[in-house]
């Protein structure tokens, strides 16, 4: 019983002093707990005014007493009504010594003085009458002159695999709207006998032949010109055709690129494979299956070694001998990119046909730039690199780009490639030109100063 008298005694003291407590306490108010943040509000309430380029037009209108009317009254109707403002426009000038110069020209005000505390954020906006634009630095550019040539492989004579949805040539025409602003020329390869003229050493349209990036829209078929139809080039099933372009690629440093899967599977002339039996076994006619020789074989050719009969088999295999399915996601410094070129694939994508890192040992090739991270299953795992070749002298001599992702192709992915390796700079326009901006700046406080 004495037990019970004892709790419930220490109940009542200890609700009583916490009634007592709350009576005499003094509590900070709801304004003190949780002020406006000014800063933020100051922020939002210009980009508002702005949503609809109210706030810009009458930035270049400041005499315009209708338009900064209508400016004032929208901001009041903006903002709670405990709340003071300044706004001021300032013009934006580019001094002779680089110096940027910023001019008050007008200013609207619902009080007198802002109180004890403020705080202000700002915004620049364009006149609707100034125009800005990019201008790509031409690849391979100096100011001698010259630059490199882009060659994009749109024969109107081939197939393509693994490119489901597109044609060869619908792919050659977006990947030219895509990369052609970076190069100093850009040639479509309209057939194969235009392909065989770039091969025999003729650079097509005034473009050059040293140095140039190549880019094959086939998938994973090659196109072949009809005099390489015939032995020696198609031995192995065509695997020394293969070996043949690897060594055209060391012979004259191109860059060759391979948009989607497994480079060199196959080869195609929808002329010269005309046969019931010129199909890939997926029932795409005007090819001939070339298989993993295709690849190992080019390998070879880019190390400047002839061809032999290849005995490698695949090697994008794992050690089951079965094709690698991995998740890549794009490195961090492609997202850079990404975001510099404006060009915005799924950061996520499927490589079943990446390259083993083993190639470099092999055949003398260094991974420059990757376009997805690399991935460690038994091997490492290269999706989307640039393979530099370096001769016996050290000199580059070639370079092979396997983007190596399952189908279908997705260009923005190669042409990343392309752009992370040479990394064209893009020169802007001047947005603070000799009257084409104006800065403005909202200051904002609180009645009564706290």
């Amino acid at each position: 019983m004495m037990r019970t008298v004892e709790v419930l005694m220490a109940i009542i003291i200890i609700t009583g002093a916490f009634i007592g407590v709350s009576y005499f306490a003094v509590l900070p108010s709801p304004h003190q707990v949780s002020p406006i943040n000014l800063n933020r509000l100051s922020l939002s309430t210009l980009e508002l005014l702005d949503s609809n380029h109210a706030l810009s037009q009458a930035a270049f209108n400041t005499d315009n007493s209708t338009l900064m009317d209508e400016l004032q009254i929208s901001l009041s109707a903006s903002l709670p009504p405990n709340v003071l403002y300044n706004l001021t426009f300032y013009n934006v000038n580019i001094h002779q010594n680089g110096a940027t110069l910023y001019t008050a020209q007008k200013s609207m005000s619902n009080a007198q003085s802002l109180g004890i505390t403020s705080d202000a954020a700002s915004d620049l906006v364009t006149s609707s009458n100034a125009t800005f634009d990019v201008t790509p630095e031409k690849i391979g550019e100096t100011n001698d002159g010259g630059g490199i040539t882009l060659y994009i492989l749109d024969c109107s004579d081939t197939e393509g695999w693994w490119i489901t949805g597109y044609t060869p040539q619908s792919l050659a025409q977006n990947l030219y709207t895509l990369l052609s602003p970076y190069f100093a020329q850009t040639v479509l390869v309209q057939n194969t006998a235009q392909l065989g003229e770039l091969l025999g050493g003729s650079p097509l349209q005034g473009g050059t032949i040293q140095n140039a990036v190549i880019i094959n829209t086939c998938g994973e078929a090659v196109p072949i010109p009809s005099a390489y139809c015939v032995a020696p080039y198609s031995n192995g099933g065509y695997a020394d055709y293969a070996n043949f372009l690897g060594q055209k690629v060391n012979q004259y440093n191109w860059t060759w690129t391979s948009i989607v899967g497994y480079p060199f599977y196959y080869v195609t002339n929808t002329e010269q494979f005309t046969g019931p039996t010129n199909q890939n076994g997926w029932g795409i006619y005007g090819m001939e299956c070339v298989g993993a020789a295709g690849l190992n074989s080019f390998l070879r050719g880019i190390d400047a070694e002839p061809y032999i009969t290849d005995t490698i088999g695949w090697i994008t295999l794992d050690g089951n001998g079965n094709p690698v399915s991995e998740q890549v996601t794009i490195s961090s410094a492609t997202q850079d990119l990404m975001n510099y070129y404006g060009i915005y694939p799924s950061t996520t994508q499927t490589a079943t046909r990446a390259v083993p890192s083993t190639i470099e040992s092999t055949y003398n090739l260094t991974a420059i730039s990757s376009v997805f991270n690399p991935v460690v299953d038994g091997k490492t795992w290269l999706a989307g690199s640039t393979f530099e070749h370096y001769s016996s002298a050290g000199v580059i001599s070639g370079k092979l780009i396997p983007i190596g992702l399952t189908r279908s192709t997705d260009i923005r992915i190669a042409a990343l490639a392309i752009l992370s390796y040479y990394q064209p700079r893009i020169y802007a326009s001047d947005y603070t030109g000799q009257d084409s901006s104006r800065l403005v700046v909202l200051q904002l406080g609180i009645v009564g100063g706290t």
